[in-house]
């Protein structure tokens, strides 16, 4: 397979995770998601989960297993948010490192092809997704108003390597 293969979403969202619908789920055959958490589902510098973030997990879950696998370490932060979203989980995955997302896979009792990486960046969530055989599915981050200036260039560079190797960005 080649970089802009490993690199290029199924799917972009224009907007964040809450774009994401049930009729998107269900239309690419999916019964369950792995969602990343920082930026994806909360901005960085918030340890809660939101009132609109709690209605989508529950739509999102009475149509696909869900699964939170985050890089972040901290047990507090991504402990604190699973369980107010009363999702398992799991931290320190080192994405695109595939470990601990074939780990969730196997709690789901789904095969890849039937689950959903989302993700905010190319070359963690999406890069690790596609190497499994997943549909996946980027989404813009959401983005904490005090380290926005930080945390943009970081995707902005991974989009800009992403089309100098051939990756399509179009958005839907």
């Amino acid at each position: 397979m080649t970089w802009n293969k490993f690199l290029q979403p199924d799917l972009i969202l224009q907007g964040s995770v809450l774009k994401l619908t049930p009729e998107i789920v269900r239309n690419n055959g999916l019964n369950g998601l792995v969602l990343d958490v920082d930026e994806t589902l909360v901005p960085i510098k918030t340890a809660n989960a939101s009132s609109e973030l709690r209605q989508w997990v529950e739509q999102m879950r009475s149509i696909a297993s869900l699964y939170l696998v985050s890089n972040n370490l901290s047990e507090s932060r991504i402990g604190n948010i699973a369980r107010s979203l009363d999702l398992p989980y799991h931290l320190g995955a080192a994405k695109p490192s595939r470990r601990k997302i074939r780990e969730a896979l196997k709690v789901m009792d789904l095969p890849p092809q039937e689950v959903g990486m989302v993700g905010d960046r190319l070359f963690t969530d999406v890069l690790a997704g596609n190497r499994l055989g997943m549909f996946t599915i980027l989404v813009e981050p959401i983005i904490h108003p005090d380290v926005a200036l930080t945390s943009h260039p970081i995707r902005n560079f991974e989009v800009w390597i992403s089309e100098l190797l051939g990756v399509s960005m179009g958005r839907q």
